[in-house]
């Protein structure tokens, strides 16, 4: 009997990837938890109904329930019901713009909806490895912080302590993270807390961008999605502060999913990890241009806009050194090139004709 599990947020990038990769490759019989929210923060944009219709047609087995993960009871209902053999948590309210608008929304989705999912587990599947989406914004601005020098097109870390990136030792105190990073924060501790005190197989993954064809980028989340988008479109997309030299790692979903793959196979208990593309897979906004003008063959258009986002990083990727550490087997496999090829073939069959 193939082994069972849940995925929460299954019809968005990562969890739909986690989805496929488990489906297909390890023969996992999978959950998906969705109730279409992204739809709710971001609008029709934000829609991954096609993605939860895609999931249905082509995965063997897959059942998808319509639940959100802010519903208590229905939530440990449904962990009592499945007992998966693992859970991952993939489902948030993403967006640090959006968060301040809808305060209540953000930290009852994000951090209380976490809650609901690691006491249903430590109730029902305490065996079950669960290993929730977290996200770089918990360390805030404090990146902001590290010496940097300005290089034609980005910033990088002058400090050459930083010179491979963010490790997890990195301080997440006395900075300001946005109210998202603030939920996530929570969010993110508890993961570990269910892990350290009660011993449950948890870690926390300090995603950076985190992207690849079956993204629904919009313009506060989903930055080289929404970038590529707009190029094939002819569309401004707007650049935010430190004259687009801000630095990003950007890592593919299937090697998220590879390595959610590696930790549930060893898992470890309360256990935190900086997954991000690293250094070789970092960019900034001006090379990400780049990059898409090349793939796309159309010019970038873009405007400028002299303030930067509160609590935005001018440079963050993250040091990979203790992934590979932990998981030997587990590396980046697909290039920040291949990266975007990927995105404008991927956009340009979900856009009008055309393009």
């Amino acid at each position: 009997m193939a082994k069972s599990l849940l995925v929460t947020g299954s019809s968005g990038l990562i969890g739909s990837e986690v989805c496929a990769h488990f489906t297909r490759e390890l023969g996992y019989t999978v959950h998906g938890v969705d109730n279409n929210q992204r739809a709710v923060f971001f609008g029709a944009p934000g829609d991954t109904r096609w993605n939860q219709a895609r999931l249905v047609r082509d995965l063997p087995g897959f059942q998808h329930h319509e639940l959100d993960i802010r519903d208590r009871a229905g939530v440990l209902a449904l962990v009592k019901t499945l007992k998966p053999a693992v859970i991952i948590h993939t489902a948030a309210q993403p967006s640090h713009d959006r968060a301040a608008a809808i305060p209540f929304d953000d930290f009852d989705t994000n951090a209380t909806g976490t809650l609901n999912l690691l006491e249903a587990a430590r109730q029902a599947a305490p065996e079950a490895p669960f290993v929730h989406m977290s996200t770089n914004k918990v360390y805030g601005d404090a990146p902001n912080r590290i010496a940097l020098r300005e290089e034609p097109t980005r910033w990088d870390y002058a400090d050459p302590v930083f010179a491979q990136g963010i490790p997890e030792t990195f301080t997440i105190d006395q900075s300001k993270h946005s109210l998202f990073g603030a939920s996530k924060v929570a969010a993110d501790v508890m993961v570990q807390e269910y892990g350290r005190y009660f011993g449950l197989p948890t870690c926390a993954l300090r995603g950076g961008c985190l992207t690849g064809p079956n993204h629904s980028g919009v313009e506060l989340h989903g930055f080289l999605s929404y970038l590529v988008k707009c190029n094939l479109e002819g569309r401004e997309y707007r650049v935010f502060g430190y004259q687009g030299k801000q630095v990003r790692d950007n890592i593919h979903s299937l090697d998220v999913a590879r390595f959610m793959a590696a930790f549930v196979a060893a898992p470890r208990a309360g256990e935190v990890y900086n997954l991000g593309g690293g250094k070789a897979n970092a960019c900034s906004i001006i090379e990400a241009f780049q990059l898409a003008e090349t793939a796309s063959g159309r010019a970038q258009v873009h405007t400028y806009v002299d303030q930067n986002r509160a609590g935005d990083h001018i440079c963050y990727y993250s040091d990979l050194r203790k992934m590979r550490a932990h998981f030997p087997g587990w590396d980046i496999t697909v290039s920040l090139g291949e990266i975007v090829r990927q995105i404008v073939a991927a956009w340009k069959t979900r856009l009008p004709s055309g393009l």
